[in-house]
C-alpha cells in the first residue's frame, strides 16, 4: 500500500506592482485614457496616485466587450464558473495585506475595519457565491393541459453593469461582479473615483484567476464625467440590467435613467440605522454592540448605528458606560479617525453644530477644528450626542461617520415608532433579555434586517441583504442575490 500526498491548493498568481496610474480594464487588457484624475487619501489630504478616467466611448467599448464575450460565457459548465471564481477567492486571499493597503491608502480606513474585517468578507462572500453556482436549477410544473409538459428555465440576462461605493470596495465589488458572473452574465464594473486602485486589485484577481476577456471589464471617471459615462452604459441596448450601491440621492438619479431605459434595477442604498435599548437589555452586550455600530470603519457604512433609542429606567446607567466605554477606547497618543473627504467632514460638522445650537449636549467627543484635522489629514474623533429632537437634521439624515445621536423613550412602542419614522429602512438592533419580545419588536420595525442583541452592522454571505423605502429594493447575498442576475423562462410542448 502506497502512501497518497495530501492534495494542496495551487499556486495563485503572484501579485502585479501597482501601476503608476490605475488603469482601466477592457477586454482583458489594462488601458490608460486620455485623462487622468488624482486620488486623494484622507490620512494627508494630498494625492496618493492618479487613475485613468475613461471616456463615454471607452465605457461603451467595455459593454461591446462584455457582450461579445456573454455567449461563450452563459453556455460555460457551472463547474467550470464555479473552480475560477474559487480561484479568484485564493489570489485575493494571498494579496489580503496588500490590498487592505490598497483600501487604507485611498479611503482612510484603519487596519482592523480594512485588514480583519472588509477584504476577508469580500473573500468569504465569493467562495459562498462560487459553491452556489452549481445549485441554480429551473423546475418542471405539471400543466394543465392533457398532453402537454413544460419546463422552468433559469437563463442568465445578459451584460451586467455594476456601479459601487467606496467604503467596502472588496465587499460591493464582489457582490456586483462575482453574482453577475456565477449566473453567467459578463459585467462592466464602474468603480468609485475615491478607490479605483482597490477595486483594480480585485478586477485583477479576476483576470488572473482565468476569467475570460472581456467577461469583467473595470471603469474609473472623473466624478464631472460620472453622468455621461454611467448614461452612455445604462443606454446601451446590450446592458440588461444595472445595480448601484450607493447614496439614495444618486440612486433616485439613476433609477430615473434606468425606467426612462425599461432597465431592471437593483439598488442597495443609505440608511439611519436605530439600536433600541430595551430596559431590560444586558448594558454590557447593548454598549459593545452600539459601540462597534457607530464607530466601526469610522462609521463609513450604510448599516452604521445613527439613532440610539434607550428607555428612560436605564438611559443613565447605559448612557454612563457608553461614555466611558467610547472615552476608555480613545488614545490620546493616535490620531483621532479618519473620513474620507474634507466634504464629509465639513457636511457632519454643520450637523453636529446645527444640533448643538437646537439644544442637543455633545456627550462624547469634540468639533474643534484644530484638533480633528491633526496631522494635515481628514480626521474627526467618535461624536456622542445627547437631547436631540426628531426635527433636528442629525436625526433624519445619514451621517455616514464616526456619529451618533441617542434619545431617551419611555416604552417600546415608542421606539418602534421612533425607529421607523424614517425615510430609511436598511438595518436596525434591539438589544433584549426577552428573546420573545424582541422577536415581536423586530416584526414591527420596517427594516430589510433586524440584529437582536448585535450591531447593526451585520453583513456575511447567507443572509440576503438589503433595504426597504429609500434604502432601497432588491437583495444581494445567498441564493436571493443569485436570482437578481438570472432570468426565468417557460417552456411549453405537446407531448
Amino acid at each position: 500500500m502506497t502512501n497518497t500526498p495530501l492534495a494542496t491548493k495551487p499556486a495563485v498568481a503572484a501579485p502585479p506592482n501597482r501601476p503608476p496610474v490605475i488603469p482601466l480594464i477592457i477586454n482583458g487588457k489594462e488601458e490608460l485614457a486620455e485623462s487622468t484624475f488624482d486620488v486623494i487619501s484622507p490620512y494627508t489630504n494630498e494625492p496618493c496616485w492618479a487613475a485613468a478616467s475613461a471616456s463615454p466611448q471607452d465605457a461603451v467599448r467595455a459593454v461591446e466587450a462584455a457582450e461579445a464575450a456573454f455567449s461563450a460565457w452563459s453556455q460555460t459548465k457551472p463547474t467550470v464558473r464555479r473552480d475560477i471564481l474559487l480561484k479568484a477567492a485564493d489570489i485575493l486571499e494571498s494579496r489580503l495585506e496588500q490590498n487592505a493597503e490598497y483600501m487604507r491608502t485611498e479611503m482612510g480606513a484603519d487596519v482592523g475595519a480594512s485588514q480583519f474585517f472588509i477584504v476577508p468578507l469580500g473573500i468569504r462572500m465569493l467562495r459562498d457565491i462560487a459553491g452556489r453556482i452549481t445549485s441554480i436549477c429551473g423546475s418542471v410544473p405539471v400543466v394543465e393541459e392533457e398532453g402537454q409538459s413544460a419546463m422552468i428555465y433559469k437563463e442568465p440576462m445578459g451584460v451586467i453593469l455594476g456601479i459601487v461605493p467606496w467604503n467596502a470596495p472588496y465587499v460591493f465589488g464582489v457582490r456586483a461582479a462575482a453574482c453577475a458572473l456565477a449566473a453567467g452574465n459578463t459585467t462592466i464594473l464602474k468603480s468609485s473615483e475615491a478607490t479605483p486602485c482597490s477595486y483594480w486589485a480585485l478586477a485583477r484577481a479576476f483576470v488572473d484567476a482565468g476569467v475570460p476577456a472581456g467577461c469583467f471589464n473595470l471603469i474609473s471617471c472623473r466624478p464631472q464625467d460620472a453622468p455621461a459615462v454611467v448614461n452612455a452604459m445604462v443606454e446601451h441596448p446590450a446592458v440588461r440590467k444595472i445595480n448601484f450601491t450607493g447614496s439614495t440621492a444618486v440612486g433616485r438619479k439613476l433609477a430615473a435613467v434606468c425606467g426612462q431605459n425599461l432597465k431592471p434595477c437593483l439598488m442597495e442604498l443609505g440608511g439611519k440605522n436605530s439600536a433600541i435599548v430595551r430596559a431590560d437589555a444586558n448594558i454590557e452586550t447593548a454598549v459593545k454592540g452600539v459601540l462597534a455600530g457607530a464607530y466601526l470603519n469610522s462609521g463609513q457604512i450604510c448599516m452604521s448605528t445613527d439613532r440610539i433609542l434607550v428607555h428612560s429606567s436605564i438611559a443613565p446607567t447605559f448612557i454612563g458606560a457608553l461614555k466611558t466605554a467610547l472615552n476608555s477606547n480613545l488614545d490620546s497618543s493616535s490620531p483621532p479617525p479618519t473620513l474620507v473627504n474634507i466634504a464629509s467632514k465639513k457636511r457632519v460638522e454643520r450637523l453636529v453644530w446645527n444640533a448643538l445650537e437646537n439644544g442637543a449636549q455633545l456627550l462624547s467627543g469634540s468639533v474643534d477644528e484644530k484638533t480633528t484635522q491633526a496631522g494635515g489629514g481628514v480626521r474627526m474623533p467618535p461624536i456622542l450626542l445627547g437631547d436631540v429632537t426628531e426635527n433636528m437634521a442629525v436625526w433624519q439624515e445619514e451621517a455616514f461617520a464616526s456619529l451618533a445621536a441617542c434619545m431617551v423613550v419611555d416604552s417600546d412602542e415608542e421606539a418602534i415608532r421612533l425607529a421607523n419614522n424614517s425615510g430609511y429602512g436598511l438595518s436596525a438592533a434591539v438589544f433584549t433579555e426577552d428573546l420573545r419580545k424582541g422577536l415581536a419588536m423586530a416584526r414591527k420595525i420596517q427594516s430589510g434586517a433586524v440584529h437582536i442583541n448585535s450591531m447593526t452592522v451585520h453583513d456575511e454571505p447567507v443572509l440576503p441583504h438589503g433595504g426597504v423605502k429609500n434604502s432601497g429594493w432588491g437583495r444581494f447575498n445567498s441564493s436571493q442575490g443569485l436570482e437578481e442576475f438570472l432570468v426565468t423562462k417557460s417552456v411549453t410542448w405537446m407531448d
